[in-house]
């Protein structure tokens, strides 16, 4: 008798990682639906910017050659909710862009107005790079999606568990 556990033949993982995005769209779907955030609900998207699908500008892609995160809150537009993925117009340093993030491209979501968090595993068996990169320096404060003028690119750490 063998004490170890069988490997399993159905990915079980895959399929839950696939559920817990369709949360994600869902959500999505819900606010593109009611035309905006109830409340103080607001979301922080991680998503990994070379994954396949992902197109975001070229000046976003340079910055964030890796990871990037996204606040959707205030001022978005054109959100479009898709079966695979999601489009939407944000500003960045006051300057338009649409990006077009596919939900297997995500790797974190959080809704901080009631303490809510998903991390997701890298899709299609890519995993983090050899190295981590240098993370970014913290943008500056001229983004024009928050009351307060602040950059809607954030980092999730504090949000991850150690």
């Amino acid at each position: 008798m063998n004490d170890t556990t069988p490997d399993s033949l159905i990915p079980y993982d895959d399929i839950v990682q696939d559920a817990l995005r369709g949360v994600v769209s869902r959500v999505l779907q819900r606010i593109s639906d009611e035309g905006g955030l109830p409340g103080g609900h607001h979301f922080y998207i991680a998503f990994r910017t070379r994954a396949p699908g992902v197109s975001i500008p070229k000046h976003l892609m340079d910055r964030y050659p890796d990871e990037m995160t996204v606040v959707i809150q205030h001022r978005y537009w054109d959100l479009i909710v898709a079966d695979d993925h999601f489009s939407i117009g944000l500003s960045f340093n006051q300057m338009p862009a649409s990006l077009v993030i596919p939900y297997d491209a995500i790797v974190g979501f959080v809704d901080p107005a009631v303490n809510f968090a998903l991390q997701f595993a890298p899709k299609d068996g890519e995993g983090p790079p050899d190295e981590p990169p240098p993370e970014p320096p913290a943008p500056e404060p001229q983004g024009d999606d928050s009351e307060d003028g602040g950059s809607n690119v954030v980092t999730l750490d504090r949000f991850r568990r150690k």
